[in-house]
């Protein structure tokens, strides 16, 4: 089945070229913030997605957040990992099968203040919506 990219031009192509050099560009998307590819099935068409996130590593799991800049909506990555929770995950060179899930109240204060070391827009992007944004765990399986 072929796997549909983002629509906007800048993240299909850094896409592309994270996969076209097996991770070797594209990994590290900006100095210290690093990039992992996730792809998801559509839940209303079935078609395989796939786009690039911010990432990063937590004991054996990796964390993502489903920010969407803050918009009022939940990305529609996000949506289909609610519809299917199983994902492809590729981190650089590594590819692997993962299962999603939203991180609890008991673990989200931490990985949320982990991933705004990372990339501190996330919490301009809560300020901007209402929504409690999601902090979204991959575990390899």
């Amino acid at each position: 089945m072929a796997v549909k990219d983002s629509p906007t031009s800048w993240v299909n192509e850094h896409i592309q070229k994270y996969v076209e050099t097996d991770g070797a560009e594209g990994h590290e998307w900006r100095p210290g913030v690093f990039t992992l590819l996730l792809t998801t099935k559509g839940r209303k068409s079935g078609e395989l997605r796939r786009t690039a996130l911010i990432y990063q590593p937590d004991g054996d799991n990796y964390v993502v957040v489903a920010s969407q800049g803050g918009a009022p909506t939940h990305p529609s990555w996000y949506l289909n990992l609610q519809a299917d929770d199983e994902a492809e995950v590729q981190v650089g060179a590594d590819k692997f099968r993962a299962r999603a899930r939203t991180a609890g109240p008991d673990e989200r204060d931490r990985l949320w203040k982990l991933m705004n070391e990372v990339w501190p827009a996330y919490s301009d992007y809560q300020k901007k919506t209402d929504r409690e944004i999601p902090v979204v765990v991959l575990e390899r399986i």
